[in-house]
């Protein structure tokens, strides 16, 4: 799961940051594995297995550059990138994105938008997206549900949905 506000660890790095996502398949402790305490022969052949994953996030995500920065170094659009870096380490097979373009502009957004597709179509992950943004919603999601006051307005392909008379009124404001 990724937040609408950024969860990252600022005063780590990238490739810190992502192996925390890990965190879920890791026998030795968090601090034996980012080497703040001493390693023993099982941790350290942990530690290669779970940067070897973290690594392949990496160029999947093409963060090399940012590897080794501080995240908070980072500008805000590569920041919202380590995070769902960080999601995709702990090998989800559903995805909950909440707001993965909050604060983002038009060149950024369309960059996430590139990434949600990428992760859905070569890793084959179930994505479930809550966003404000329709063009983001409408250029990834096979199917909507929109909801207005938590009330469910209307469900189906894209093209129903965003001509449902409920969804326009609710959303433009048409009588």
């Amino acid at each position: 799961r990724t937040f609408q506000n950024l969860e990252l660890f600022s005063h780590m790095t990238t490739l810190d940051n992502l192996l925390l996502g890990r965190h879920l398949y890791m026998r030795a402790g968090i601090l034996q594995i980012l080497g703040l305490f001493f390693k023993g022969n099982a941790a350290a052949k942990e530690e290669v297995a779970h940067r070897h994953k973290v690594e392949e996030i990496i160029d999947f995500l093409e963060l090399q550059a940012s590897r080794n920065k501080l995240v908070a170094a980072l500008p805000y659009g590569t920041q919202k990138l380590v995070e769902l870096g960080r999601a995709l380490a702990m090998e989800p097979r559903l995805l909950l994105l909440d707001e993965p373009a909050a604060g983002l502009n038009q060149e950024e957004r369309e960059e996430m938008i590139f990434w949600i597709r990428d992760i859905r179509e070569q890793l084959g992950i179930t994505i479930v997206l809550i966003e404000h943004n329709m063009q983001l919603v409408t250029s990834i999601s096979d199917r909507i549900l929109a909801i207005n006051f938590g009330r469910k307005m209307a469900e189906g392909k894209v093209g129903e949905v965003i001509h449902h008379p409920e969804v326009i009124k609710a959303y433009l404001g048409a009588d």
